[in-house]
């Protein structure tokens, strides 16, 4: 098979690290471009009318943290032979991951999975099984 667009979601944890190895070996041996996807959402947590109200310019610094963050671990991780791509979502994770697999005509989705057990998996699933059953295309999941 041969890959044009490879997206690999990270979240900086050692598994998204195995995860972008993977994706990389892929990449080099297809001739990809790599797609490095970190999602951060912002989570309002009550609509009282009494909550507190953050400026506008604490999700601005969120947002320029995250990708600080993304593109140093780019620089850090990635080959620089590589044609590698960065993108910074608000959305969450799982949907983040399947609209922009959809956006960029992505061949392969390549996402790293933690691992979930008994009632938390039962309660809360996981993130890589959503993208699994939300992706048109291939999702490698590494563990």
């Amino acid at each position: 098979m041969n890959f044009e667009n490879i997206l690999v979601a990270v979240d900086f944890s050692e598994t998204s690290q195995r995860a972008l190895e993977a994706a990389e070996d892929l990449a080099r041996r297809c001739g990809a471009k790599l797609h490095l996807l970190h999602s951060h959402p912002i989570q309002f947590l009550s609509s009282s009318p009494y909550a507190p109200v953050l400026p506008v310019y604490h999700f601005d610094d969120l947002d320029a943290a995250a990708r600080k963050q993304l593109h140093a671990w780019r620089e850090e991780h990635c080959a620089k032979e590589l044609d590698v791509v960065e993108h910074l979502s608000e959305e969450p994770p799982s949907l983040a991951i399947v609209d922009m697999a959809e956006e960029l005509g992505a061949d392969l989705i390549v996402i790293g999975t933690r691992g979930l057990t008994g009632l938390k998996h039962v309660l809360l699933g996981s993130v890589a099984e959503r993208v699994v059953q939300g992706a048109k295309c291939p999702v490698l999941t590494i563990k």
